[in-house]
């Protein structure tokens, strides 16, 4: 049975002190979870982040990264540099960085691979925007992405990716898929998977629903067949909140 992973993603939020502060509070409120729990903040957090975590089950990742591993590169951080500090997790692909930042898919792909090199786990996140799920397209859609952002890595490597189905029309708007429909879409990438690498490898992979995702609907989200976990994004900014939705069962 596929561990849930539950992965918060603070985006460009919490100062360093705020950071201490919220996970000393979060770590007692999840101790007990047998769930994975990931926080995902701003790089000036993470060593802050690392520290205070120490001693609790929680891990920290990054939000991105660069897919060299030096260079003349002005502002970007490398899979090396954040595995130096003891970063586990790595945001690949977020939706925002593909729309503001140009990323594509042979860029999360070429960083997936970077992130496994240096011993990272990927968080690699594909979705639809509501125009092509609205056209009849999102399965399309998110079967391609899957394809392009795995193609060429190992069968162990992808057994090992976490995948986050993130419709895009759905993030930061209050606006959820329904959990039928958001199984289903994380079901097509299953499948996907299937195709290239088989169905034990796709059976290991953990797929993440990471559409507004808050403590009202994530015991529905989480009790779904092929939904293994949250990318919990404004909810995952309160321990309180984030915590209700870690101890889900």
């Amino acid at each position: 049975m596929r561990k849930k992973v539950i992965a918060g993603n603070w985006k460009m939020n919490m100062l360093p002190n705020e950071a201490i502060s919220m996970i000393t509070e979060l770590a007692p409120l999840v101790k007990d979870t047998e769930n994975e729990v990931v926080l995902c903040v701003p790089y000036t957090d993470l060593f802050y982040s690392l520290l205070t975590a120490q001693g609790t089950n929680i891990k920290i990742g990054a939000q991105n990264m660069h897919y060299e591993e030096k260079g003349a590169y002005t502002g970007e951080v490398s899979g090396k540099m954040l595995k130096s500090i003891g970063v586990e997790y790595v945001i690949i692909g977020h939706s925002e960085r593909r729309q503001y930042f140009n990323e594509t898919d042979e860029t999360v792909n070429k960083k997936i691979k970077t992130a496994f090199e240096n011993d990272l786990k990927p968080i690699v996140c594909v979705g639809e925007t509501l125009e092509e799920r609205e056209a009849g397209k999102a399965f399309e859609i998110i079967e391609n992405q899957t394809q392009k952002d795995l193609d060429g890595l190992t069968e162990e490597q992808v057994a090992n990716t976490i995948i986050a189905y993130e419709p895009i029309w759905a993030i930061g708007t209050g606006k959820t898929a329904t959990s039928k429909d958001a199984n289903e879409a994380c079901k097509k990438i299953r499948e996907k998977i299937v195709e290239t690498y088989g169905q034990n490898i796709a059976e290991r992979v953990i797929i993440q629903y990471g559409g507004s995702m808050k403590p009202e609907n994530a015991k529905e989200l989480l009790s779904m067949s092929d939904i293994d976990g949250g990318l919990i994004g404004g909810a995952s900014l309160k321990a309180e909140s984030f915590a209700e939705i870690v101890n889900c069962k």
